[in-house]
């Protein structure tokens, strides 16, 4: 099979295409004909080097899966040839998603609904997890609440703006104009250029942020919180504040660190099925460019998601 691997951390040109042996799924395994896998930011980090999740390289990235079950390991019953699912394989270890096959385990995938396209789960689980997980998970929002979610056009973003306007939040995000038409209709309900405009003059004061961004909007978006609101950063190593300082303004911090659930993708699912969310996607592309996948998304300009198939 084809599989995409560097032998060296560096830019996008470290990516290249290698044959490996097809692999057999073990106990408790399921192999999966790869159809889409997810280009995610965390995938450019650790390509470059500055998020060193797998260790020196030889090693293939990705972690977002949608295809075709091919075959199962003994004691696998969830799942049988042919089934189509997605998931988040085995973060934050190794996942090899950027494959024509991949091996997962039972726990991590859920089927893939007919009303969602293949390209478009390929785009889902590990972006719906983090901002599920972030707004239900740790902020648990209700309705009325105001949320304001940065980066709102992003990958997450634009599923974190579903996710709470489905709970019945008011929601704010922050993304460039030409954005704000798509977010509108995905449910925003204010939006803010923040090329041209103070997010905190403009919103405050809110019950939650979703912070994609970090550094220097942590402390900003601190003080755009009501007293007792909740901060959720989702750069841990640059969040742009402390505990402390945020305890010093009266609002609480909290940190999302995205885990393979298949409880919460089946609910990310059902929303999908309901008509309550979608993955909007920036561009699809041949496995093989995988190079030109993360020179877009070193640009931090896509909207949505970039999604590769084998």
């Amino acid at each position: 099979m084809r599989v995409i691997t560097q032998s060296a951390v560096g830019d996008p040109s470290v990516l290249g295409v290698a044959e490996a042996d097809r692999p057999e799924p073990d106990h408790g395994q399921v192999l999966i004909k790869v159809r889409a896998a997810g280009v995610n930011p965390v995938d450019g980090a650790v390509r470059a080097g500055l998020f060193p999740l797998l260790g020196p390289p030889p090693f293939t990235l990705g972690w977002d899966v949608a295809g075709t079950v091919e075959s199962t390991g003994p004691g696998v019953s969830a799942f049988a040839p042919g089934d189509e699912v997605l998931g988040l394989l085995a973060f934050p270890r190794a996942g090899n998603a950027y494959a024509d096959y991949v091996l997962a385990s039972p726990n991590e995938i859920v089927h893939r609904p007919a009303v969602l396209p293949v390209e478009q789960a390929g785009g889902l689980p590990l972006a719906g997890l983090t901002a599920w997980q972030a707004l239900v998970g740790i902020a648990r929002v209700t309705e009325g609440q105001r949320v304001l979610v940065h980066a709102a056009a992003g990958g997450v973003g634009h599923l974190a703006v579903q996710i709470a306007a489905s709970f019945g939040a008011h929601v704010i995000g922050t993304a460039r104009t030409a954005k704000h038409d798509l977010l509108r209709e995905l449910g925003a309900d204010v939006l803010i250029d923040h090329t041209t405009a103070d997010f905190v003059a403009k919103t405050a004061p809110v019950d939650v942020v979703f912070d994609l961004v970090g550094g220097e909007y942590g402390e900003r978006s601190a003080v755009a919180l009501k007293p007792g609101g909740l901060l959720v950063g989702a750069l841990g190593s640059n969040l742009g504040i402390t505990r402390e300082r945020a305890a010093d303004l009266g609002v609480r911090l909290a940190v999302v660190s995205v885990r393979p659930s298949a409880a919460d993708l089946s609910r990310l699912t059902a929303l999908v099925e309901s008509g309550r969310l979608r993955v909007h996607l920036d561009q699809v592309l041949p496995l093989a460019e995988v190079a030109k996948a993360h020179e877009l998304l070193s640009t931090r300009r896509t909207t949505g998601k970039i999604v590769l198939i084998p």
